[in-house]
């Protein structure tokens, strides 16, 4: 039986908003014990860590799928790929030893600035040997069409335990179902667009018969996606970091220790969230200031991604995400005003309907079905440019992991740059750790070395500053609007 999978309105926009200069795809850089997988050669035992990927794939059938069009709109869908190499995806490399972290860098940043083969699933993993102090890295690189932030934890996650002691598992029998025709795809999508006439019309006679609850959810909808045009369409400052970029890059990692964070957050006030942030905005005060890039009315708004997945349900792959925009308080000097500001605004966005607009201008371009709409909000997006950073912060396994005994050490994530953003930061905890992963254009942003020591001197500087505290604040704002439930129905 042939088979295929449309991607949603927001999984496709990464496809279709791909460039040369912007690849797709979200990294993750691990770098674990060498000795347990050590190999009779003194290197890494690569065939065993290539066996366990094959037993774990079944659990993630998107990985053995490659890219297919339908035929017209040229809308992107999923297909199993006849031809998998596994051999293909789970590569080897190494670096001359004693390999240093500034060598692993440079091959990290290489890595990611190759496009993933569209012909093939969107994924590949490399084996990364010869680091000095007996380490070894894993450099993992998947299109954000197949996960975001926390979806993207799953390969990493499902590859480790919590026990250096894991018996092998045995790879199940995998059978490609066969691959549609474009004619098989073109009878796929009329029925598609048929059903979903039919769920329009049925939406109509609802509303029809109860014009009152209608209005009331419309009214709502309505708010919500206005507060996130609000939000989405303002213009930020410019800075040299967002102009047009090319496609090579530069990377940078660091960790500050959470429980450290945590005492930060405890003595301040408000989230752990609002830590990232402020030392991030403290680090940009420095770096801006070091490039001569801001002044006092510079509007420099970030996108901090918000998770839409309820608790307890299993990120299998894709994105559930929405976002907040934010404006960061660059100018300010003084460490506790930026906190404080931060705070206060993030506090004030949670109450806030916009990340539940944009939520439903996915949905509506999802029920329209258009690949047209898709493509238009990118152009409008490039064109209005309304960010200058985006900045997204990850939980993480609180506990050590292990494959196939060898310990986690590190675990690095690295976000994507789209158009005219020379810059991103990701943020992930794990044992204890927040792992800061620093990604930029190779040219606009050549001292991105500076913007990591600038971060480690912003979290000293709110660990000072926390420490001459007692007990944490109450914060004091306006008190905004909660959500209203219902608003996401409006469409449904």
């Amino acid at each position: 039986m042939n088979h295929s999978e449309r991607l949603s309105a927001q999984d496709s926009s990464f496809v279709l908003w791909e460039r040369r200069e912007t690849p797709m795809h979200v990294g993750a850089v691990a770098i674990l014990e060498a000795e347990p997988l050590g190999s009779a050669d003194g290197g890494i035992d690569a065939a065993r860590i290539t066996r366990h990927v094959e037993s774990r794939l079944h659990l993630l059938p998107r990985y053995r799928q490659r890219l297919a069009f339908t035929p017209l709109e040229g809308h992107p869908v999923w297909v199993d790929d006849a031809h998998f190499d596994l051999g293909y995806h789970v590569r080897r490399t190494a670096l001359p030893r004693p390999g240093t972290d500034g060598e692993l860098k440079a091959l990290v940043a290489r890595i990611l600035s190759q496009r993933l083969d569209r012909a093939k699933p969107l994924w590949e993993m490399w084996i990364v040997e010869g680091l000095e102090g007996g380490r070894f890295a894993l450099v993992t690189k998947v299109h954000h069409c197949m996960v975001d932030g926390v979806s993207g934890m799953n390969l990493i996650t499902l590859l480790l335990s919590r026990s250096p002691e894991e018996p092998p598992v045995v790879a199940p029998a995998w059978t490609p179902a066969p691959e549609p025709t474009p004619f098989d795809l073109l009878v796929s999508e009329s029925a598609r667009r048929a059903r979903s006439g039919g769920a329009l019309a049925r939406g109509v006679l609802a509303a029809v018969r109860d014009p009152a609850a209608t209005w009331s959810r419309l009214r709502g909808a309505g708010s919500a996606i206005a507060q996130a045009l609000d939000a989405g369409l303002r213009t930020p400052g410019a800075t040299r970091l967002n102009r047009p970029i090319g496609p090579h890059r530069r990377v940078e990692w660091l960790s500050v220790d959470l429980a450290s964070a945590k005492q930060v957050k405890n003595r301040l006030g408000g989230t752990l969230n609002d830590v990232v942030l402020a030392t991030v905005c403290g680090a940009l005060h420095r770096f801006l200031a070091k490039r001569r890039e801001w002044h006092t009315r510079l509007d420099y708004r970030i996108v901090v991604p918000v998770n839409l997945r309820s608790p307890g349900d299993e990120p299998t792959g894709g994105n559930r995400v929405s976002a907040y925009f934010l404006s960061l308080p660059i100018a300010e000097a003084n460490p506790l005003r930026r906190y404080d500001a931060i705070q206060t605004s993030t506090a004030c966005l949670k109450s806030s309907r916009a990340a539940e607009g944009i939520e439903l201008l996915t949905q509506l371009a999802d029920r329209v079905g258009g690949t047209w709409l898709t493509r238009l909000g990118g152009h409008v997006i490039d064109r209005l440019r309304p960010y200058n950073l985006i900045v997204t912060n990850v939980p993480g396994p609180p506990f050590p992991l292990y494959i196939l005994g060898a310990r986690l050490l590190e675990l690095i994530p690295m976000l994507p740059l789209f158009e005219q953003q020379g810059l991103g930061v990701a943020v992930l905890s794990y044992c204890g750790r927040l792992e800061f992963g620093l990604i930029g254009d190779r040219e606009l942003a050549p001292d991105l070395g500076s913007l990591s020591g600038a971060l480690v001197a912003s979290f000293a500087e709110l660990e000072t500053l926390a420490r001459s505290r007692p007990g944490k604040r109450p914060l004091r704002r306006k008190a905004g609007k909660p959500p209203r439930e219902g608003a996401l129905r409006a469409l449904q």
